[in-house]
């Protein structure tokens, strides 16, 4: 199961959600749909800028663990 981490890591860094899309120039409804991981296709392009704006690297952001 993949599993997007962005809230632990906005935690961590006392970002707000509303500043990462300022940052991303992304919509805050796509930001908030990534924080909550209600996400079923991920665009590599929102990710790549969700990366470069928090200056992380992808595996900061996603989580794998396997299907039992």
């Amino acid at each position: 199961m993949i599993r997007l981490t962005i809230d632990q890591y906005l935690d961590k860094a006392s970002i707000t959600r509303y500043e990462l899309a300022k940052r991303t120039g992304i919509k805050f409804q796509i930001i908030d749909n990534y924080y909550k991981n209600k996400v079923v296709r991920y665009d590599s392009y929102v990710l790549d800028r969700i990366c470069e704006a928090l200056g992380c690297d992808i595996s900061d952001i996603v989580e794998y663990k396997p299907n039992k």
